[in-house]
C-alpha cells in the first residue's frame, strides 16, 4: 500500500501527538507534515486572511506554517504539494474531541477542509493528553486508516476518532458511534484584584451526557470511537415545520 498522505494538527509542529501519527503512518507511503508554527487548540475552522502566511519546510515533506490548521491544509493542496493526497488525516489531538466540541476543534477543522476541498478524511483524538502512549495509540490511527483507504469513506463525510487512555485500561476494540452532548462547570472565570474587568474562557469539570452509542458512552467503556460526520449540517426536519411560518413580505 503506497500512499500519499497529508497530516497536520491544531497542538503545533513540535507536539508528540503529529510524531506519533506520522511515524504510524510512514510504513503506508508518503506522508507530508504541514501544520501549524505554534498551537492553535480551539481554533475551529478559521481561515487567516488580509495577512501573509509564512510557510517554511523544514525537511523533506515537512513545513511549519504560520496559520491555522485550516490554512495548513488550504497551503499543502494548492500550493506545497503537486497532487491531491488519497487522505487528509488531523492528530493525533492531546485531548479528546467529542460532542460540541467538533464545533470547536482545530484538528477537526482539518479534517472538514480535506473533505471540503475532495480528499477523503480524518480526524484523530486521544483522551490521553500527553499522547504518552504513542504505540498504542499511532496502532489504532494505522488501523483506522487502512480500513479508510480500503474501503472509502462516503462522499461529503469525514471520520472523527477518540482513542480512550491506554493507561487507564486496555483498549477493548473499536466502535461506530454518534455524537455525545456534554456542557461545562465554571465556563468562564472571572479575573481577580486589577483585573476584575477581565476574564478567561476555558471549561473546566464537563458534563457528559451518556446516550446509547454515543461517542463518550464508548470510549468510557474502553471502546475506540468512530463517528461519521457530515458537511451538510442542514436541519430537514425544521424545513418542514418551518414551512408553516408562512413568511410573507
Amino acid at each position: 500500500m503506497n500512499k500519499r498522505i497529508l497530516i497536520s494538527n491544531d497542538d503545533g509542529f513540535d507536539a508528540r501527538g503529529l510524531k506519533v501519527l506520522e511515524q504510524a503512518l510512514l510504513p503506508l507511503g508518503e506522508v507530508f507534515v504541514v501544520a501549524p508554527d505554534s498551537e492553535q487548540s480551539a481554533s475551529s475552522h478559521s481561515l487567516t486572511v488580509r495577512r501573509p502566511i509564512e510557510v517554511k519546510q523544514v525537511g523533506e515533506r515537512h513545513y511549519r506554517v504560520g496559520g491555522t490548521p485550516t490554512d495548513c491544509v488550504v497551503l499543502a493542496l494548492q500550493v506545497i504539494m503537486d497532487q491531491p493526497p488519497d487522505l487528509v488525516v488531523g492528530g493525533i489531538n492531546h485531548g479528546p474531541n467529542m460532542g460540541e466540541d467538533v464545533g470547536y476543534s482545530g484538528t477537526v477543522a482539518v479534517a472538514f477542509e480535506g473533505t471540503i476541498l475532495g480528499v477523503p478524511s480524518i480526524a484523530i483524538s486521544s483522551l490521553q493528553r500527553d499522547v504518552a502512549g504513542g504505540e498504542a495509540i499511532g496502532r489504532i490511527a494505522r488501523i483506522v486508516v487502512e480500513r479508510a483507504l480500503e474501503h472509502g469513506i462516503p462522499r461529503e463525510s469525514l471520520l472523527n476518532v477518540n482513542v480512550p487512555n491506554p493507561d487507564i485500561a486496555p483498549i477493548k476494540g473499536l466502535r461506530i458511534t454518534k455524537l455525545g452532548s456534554r456542557h461545562y462547570e465554571n465556563f468562564i472565570e472571572p479575573g481577580r484584584g486589577p483585573l476584575r474587568s477581565h476574564y478567561t474562557i476555558g471549561g473546566r469539570d464537563p458534563v457528559w451526557r451518556e446516550d446509547d452509542g454515543s461517542d463518550i458512552a464508548a470510549v468510557r467503556m474502553g471502546y475506540v470511537s468512530i463517528t461519521p460526520l457530515d458537511l451538510d449540517q442542514t436541519h430537514y426536519k425544521a424545513i418542514v415545520e418551518m414551512e408553516r411560518w408562512r413568511f410573507e413580505l
